[in-house]
């Protein structure tokens, strides 16, 4: 019986989670962040500096989200290989 509560339980835990996590574009679209708006080392800046990150409104963030849209802003930054631009 404790071996079913337990797996129905880690069945549940990792269902919440999946349902629960927004793509990282789709989160800087919520925010209002724009990758192309700034050169990588801009975005590792902001990333690297709480007061920042509150003016942002990235501190409420879980640490996986903002791992991951940290890495979606850099990767597409107006300086990278990939920037995502308006108009391009």
């Amino acid at each position: 019986m404790k071996k079913i509560l337990f797996s129905l339980s880690l069945i549940v835990f990792f269902t919440s989670l999946s349902a629960s996590s927004i793509s990282a574009p789709a989160l800087a679209k919520k925010l209002n962040l724009y990758a192309g708006t700034k050169a990588s080392v801009q975005w590792e800046r902001i990333f690297s500096s709480q007061r920042r990150l509150q003016k942002y409104g990235l501190d409420t963030l879980e640490y996986d989200e903002l791992i991951e849209l940290k890495y979606y802003l850099i990767k597409h930054a107006a300086d990278s290989k990939q920037p995502i631009v308006p108009g391009l």
